[in-house]
This record gives C-alpha cells, structure tokens and sequence, in this order.
C-alpha cells in the first residue's frame, strides 16, 4: 500500500479507490467484461441519438427527450466507469482529492439528472394519452427545450449544496475507501472531523430528488392507468400501454437498484451490497436503457437501419 499522501496543509491530497480486491487473473476478468459492457453502453446511447438526429420523422418532443436522455447516459456512465477500468490493471488505484470531488459532483448530479428526465418523460407521456387534443399546442418544442434546460440544470444545481460541504470536511487519513468510487458514506467515514450535520443535509438533498422524482412518475402513471382502463377499444389500450412500456421499464431499472442502495435499512451495513448494487445502476442500467428503447420503440428500429443503410 502507498504511503499516505497529505497536501501542505497536513490534509490528505489523494484517496486510494479500493474497488474489488481480489486476484489479478480475476481483475483481468472484470476488466474484460466491464469494457464490453461499456463499450456496448455507449454504442446503444448513442445509436439512438443517431436515429433521433437523422429522422425527421423523429423531431418531436418525444424523441428529444430520449435522445438527451441517450446523451445523459453516456455521459453518465463515463463518470466513473474509465477510472473503475485503469483502477482494476492499476497498482496504485488513486484518485486526487479534487479528482475525487470531482467524480462524487458529476456521477451524482446526472443521476439526479436522470431523475428529472424520467419525471419530464413521464408528463410527456401523460399529455400525449390524457389530453391527445390539447398534446401540440402544450408540449411545443419550445417548452421540450426548457424542460430539457431544466433537467440539465436542475440535476447540476441540485448537487451542489452537497459537493460545497462535503469541500469543507477534513480528511486527515486514513486515505482507502472501501468502493470503486468516490460515494458519500464511505468518503464521509474517513473524516476526522464530526460529520453527523453533514451527512444528514446530504441524505436529505439525495432522498428529496429520489422521491420527488418518483411520486411524481407514480403520480402521472395513475392517471395513465386510469385513462386507459376508460379507453372503449383494446386497440386503444394496447397502444398507449405499448407507448408507456420501455419507459415503465426504465423506471423500474432506475429507482429500483436506487431506493436498494439508499433506502433500504441495511444499505448502510454490508459493503459488498453497497458496491453491488453501485455497479449495477451506474453500468448495467445504462447499458439496457438504449436495449429497451430499441426493443419497444419501432420508430427507433426503423430510424436506425435508415441510418446504417445511408453509412
């Protein structure tokens, strides 16, 4: 293990990502797959904005929001995942204190990002089944375009508060964190400062984005499902709970491994879990949220092989 390093002013000046400690064979393992894995992330994302971008077809609110949404994971999933990559063939699994800062701000503010996005996708939604006559002139591309700066900038914002006090805490070593990034337990349990005040304020700003954003989305959904349960046609249903089907499941990826991570009472008892369910919403699900679209999304299949045909 590298000696503790400190900066002029006696605080630590790197963290030591401890990530998955096990045999080199079985690093080279999961360096393999998690490559694939992202590889295969960023080409589905970015498929779908290539579909959105070359069809006019798909110049709708819809798709915009889909297609930032695409844009979101990829930058999302490129976060964390290249430092979790060089960390597994790495000796030295170091991270910069800012560097570290840095990661905890970004990864944390597209996941509240996310958030909005599924919330501004799931009111879409409720026009287009709910009020289908009055969907054109409400969501114009206009108000698509200031629901997407919101979301944006609303997932930035959000995150601030935290990052600002967590700048203020001081870290006097030990330096390992017990995870494959820089998450807000296992950085906060290094301190050598009380941090109770902290954690408490950070706890509150992170279930306040999760639950927010997820009684909103229920809240949309029962209407849906109201609407639709009325609608006279099987045709009709079948259609609107197709529309609905590949964002329901996204949903479902999303605040399911979340609400695990931060909500269940025994996330805070077994790091294992903790790493778990961390590499699943923050690899796996933006790895199946393009494989779900394309799945469920005719348009999009149509769109895209136009794409690939024109190449």
């Amino acid at each position: 293990m590298r000696a503790l390093e400190t900066n002029n002013s006696g605080s630590v000046g790197e963290f030591i990502l401890l990530g998955f400690p096990c045999r080199w064979e079985i690093r080279i393992f999961l360096f393999i797959v998690f490559s694939l894995i992202y590889l295969l992330t960023l080409t589905g994302n970015t498929s779908i904005i290539c579909a959105v971008w070359s069809s006019r077809k798909l110049h709708i609110p819809m798709y915009i929001l889909l297609a930032n949404f695409s844009f979101l994971e990829i930058c999302y999933v490129s976060s964390d995942v290249p430092q979790m990559l060089a960390n597994l063939i790495s000796q030295t699994k170091s991270i910069s204190y800012p560097g570290c800062l840095l990661q905890f701000y970004f990864f944390f503010s597209m996941c509240a990002a996310e958030g909005l996005f599924l919330s501004v996708m799931s009111f879409d939604r409720f026009l287009a089944i709910c009020r289908p006559l009055h969907y054109p002139t409400i969501m114009s591309n206009h108000l698509c375009v200031r629901l997407v700066i919101f979301c944006w900038l609303g997932g930035f914002l959000w995150l601030l508060t935290p990052v600002i006090l967590i700048s203020q805490v001081p870290f006097c070593g030990p330096n390992t964190i017990d995870h494959f990034l820089c998450d807000l337990a296992p950085l906060l349990a290094l301190s050598c400062a009380p941090v109770s005040g902290i954690t408490l304020t950070c706890g509150v700003i992170s279930s306040l984005i999760i639950f927010l954003t997820f009684l909103y989305i229920l809240g949309t959904y029962f209407c849906i499902l109201s609407m639709v349960l009325h609608m006279p046609s099987d045709l009709g249903r079948h259609k609107a709970f197709s529309t609905c089907a590949s964002h329901l499941s996204v949903v479902s990826l999303f605040y399911g491994s979340v609400m695990v991570m931060y909500v269940s009472p025994s996330s805070g008892c077994y790091h294992g879990m903790q790493k778990f369910v961390t590499l699943f919403y923050a690899l796996a699900t933006p790895f199946f949220n393009p494989i779900i679209y394309n799945f469920w999304n005719k348009d999009i299949k149509e769109a895209l092989k136009k794409f690939l045909c024109v190449l």
